[in-house]
Parts: structure tokens; C-alpha cells; sequence
């Protein structure tokens, strides 16, 4: 057997029995079998290093599974594991969104999920959107075949459940606040007691209306004059407020001066029983001084202001003066 190729070299002093044609055994088939082993052991080791760790980011939790025990893993950066025997799955922990009673991708509504009977026995559509989010990735994959699935289903049987306590004028106008509400607070306790790993973040009422364009035309022409209605309470409010205290504060100024007048009327009569009462008993001691005085000081204050005409017994007038002016004169 001849080996005519490059890559063979034969050195003198082989292995008896060899072919030796220059003299050489043939050592190629070990170096590559060597080759071949390094490569594998690279391959392997390769395969446990990228098999060994793993990232989760700051938005991901994890859970490791060893043997079929899962475990939570919820500090984001680089970590461990076994290669081939723990298991690896990552959850996104951000808020999602639902949507019931239409398409999200479309937007086209779904009746069998909007369309629900109030209390009042009318029909209505309701568009919900929900909002929630995983809070444990172990309950999350293995305490429920489909959470999200499970929680769709809580939420319609709620969402029809409360629309039906509420006429439907309070599910098209006014009542939207308090369902949300109402419905919101029994799903949260509801998927809270079933521990599928999801919490409800938020429900909102999109849209709500009623299945016949006439009707819906009937509820805006209503829902417009609650509006008009509170427009004008609202301006009443507004007008009161403006003149309620300047109201109030002339009342104060009327009451105030009244209580004036009254304490001056009040002051002034007591003033003038203490004068009575102060002649009355001068008037005891001496009755005839008392009179002659309270007789001359009663002239004082009347003939001042008299204008008195002095005739002649023939009827001719005489003189004409001002009991004042003549006082003036004396003085």
C-alpha cells in the first residue's frame, strides 16, 4: 500500500513490517483523532458555559426548576445553574392589557362579549379594558393551566354580574365611576383567594352605549341636558357666591348700626332717668326753688328762638325785636 500524499512523510527507522517506501511509519490518523478530541472537549465545554448561565433583566423574573421544584428567581443581572438539569423560564413582569367586549388589534367591537342586560331589562354594550400583571412567576406557571385565561373569565362573569344591578342610565351616563369600581374591588378579592399568580391593576369602562343607533341618539339628547342642567346649577352656584357676601356684609353693616341707635336710644333714656330722678328728689327738699328753677331754665331754651312784636294800645306797632339779639345787646 502506497501513500503518495503531501501530507504524509515516511522517516527511515518505522515499525517492522511497516510499509516503508522512505522509511517512515504512517503517524497522521493519531494526530487527527487528537484534533478531534480537543474540538470535542471545546465543543462540550462550550455547550455546559452557554448552558450554565443565564440574564434577566430588570422588567423579567425567573423561575428555576431542579427536579421539578421550582424556585423564584427575581434579582435581575447574571446567575447560575445546573447545566441539563435546572430549567430555566423568564416571565415579563410590566403591566399588560386586556380587552373585552372588542378586538384589541381591530378595534371591532365583539357582542358576545359587550352585549349585557341592565337592571331595568335594556340591553347595552360595554367595552372594558383591563390591566394586570404577574406578582408570582411559580404560582404563575403552576398553580393554573392559563391564568390570563382564568382571569378573562372572572371578569366577564363580574362585569355582567354588576352591569345588572344598575339601570342603564346609570351604565351609559352617570354610573361608570361606581361600577368600575365595584367590579374592580370583586376581582381583585376573587384572584387574590384562587392565588394564579396575577394581580388586576386596573378596569376601565371604554365605551358604552346602547345596541340601536335611535336609542343611542335618544341617550345623547338626555345625557346633553344633564349637562345643560349642570352648566346652569353650576352658574347659579357661581352668582351666589359672587353676591352672597357682599349680602352678607351689608346685613352685618345694617344689624350693626341698629345695635348703635340702640345703644345710644338705651344710654340716652337711662341718661334721662337719672336727670329725673336727680330734679325729682331736689324737687323733694325744696319744691318751690326746684319749680321757680326748672320755670326760668324751660324760658331760657323757648324764648331764644321767639321773634316777639311790641304794639301800642291803638294797634300801631311800636318795636320789633329778637329776644336773642336783645340778650346779645346787653351783653
Amino acid at each position: 500500500m502506497q501513500f503518495n500524499s503531501p501530507f504524509f512523510k515516511f522517516r527511515t527507522g518505522g515499525r517492522p513490517g511497516a510499509p516503508t517506501p522512505e522509511g517512515a511509519p504512517i503517524r497522521a490518523p493519531k494526530a487527527l483523532g487528537r484534533v478531534g478530541k480537543i474540538a470535542a472537549a471545546a465543543v462540550l465545554v462550550l455547550v455546559l458555559l452557554f448552558n450554565s448561565v443565564y440574564m434577566i433583566s430588570e422588567q423579567e423574573n425567573a423561575v428555576v426548576t431542579t427536579f421539578g421544584v421550582p424556585q423564584a428567581v427575581t434579582t435581575s443581572g447574571l446567575h447560575f445553574k445546573i447545566p441539563f438539569v435546572q430549567k430555566v423560564t423568564k416571565l415579563d413582569m410590566t403591566i399588560k392589557g386586556m380587552a373585552i367586549g372588542y378586538d384589541l388589534r381591530t378595534n371591532e367591537s365583539l357582542p358576545d362579549e359587550s352585549l349585557m342586560i341592565t337592571s331595568d331589562f335594556n340591553f347595552v354594550n360595554v367595552d372594558f379594558f383591563l390591566e394586570y400583571r404577574v406578582t408570582d412567576p411559580v404560582q404563575y406557571l403552576y398553580a393554573s393551566q392559563d391564568p390570563t385565561l382564568i382571569l378573562k373569565t372572572l371578569a366577564q362573569s363580574y362585569i355582567r354580574d354588576t352591569i345588572g344591578l344598575y339601570p342603564v342610565d346609570d351604565v351609559i351616563t352617570t354610573g361608570k365611576n361606581q361600577i368600575q369600581s365595584e367590579i374592580k374591588d370583586k376581582i381583585a378579592a376573587r384572584i387574590d383567594a384562587e392565588n394564579i399568580g396575577l394581580q388586576l391593576v386596573n378596569i376601565t369602562i371604554q365605551d358604552a352605549e346602547p345596541p340601536t343607533a335611535e336609542v343611542l341618539a335618544a341617550f345623547k339628547d338626555v345625557e346633553n341636558a344633564k349637562q345643560g342642567a349642570d352648566t346652569a346649577v353650576n352658574n347659579a352656584n357661581k352668582y351666589r357666591s359672587e353676591k352672597l357676601p357682599a349680602a352678607e356684609a351689608q346685613a352685618d353693616q345694617i344689624v350693626q348700626n341698629a345695635e348703635a341707635v340702640k345703644e345710644g336710644r338705651i344710654n340716652e333714656a337711662a341718661g334721662q332717668v337719672a336727670r329725673f330722678n336727680s330734679m325729682y328728689e331736689e324737687y323733694s327738699k325744696y319744691p318751690t326753688i326746684t319749680k321757680q328753677r326748672m320755670y326760668f331754665e324751660a324760658m331760657e331754651e323757648v324764648l331764644p328762638g321767639l321773634r316777639v312784636i311790641i304794639t301800642a294800645e291803638d294797634g300801631s306797632t311800636l318795636n320789633m325785636f329778637n329776644w336773642d339779639a336783645v340778650g346779645k345787646e346787653a351783653q
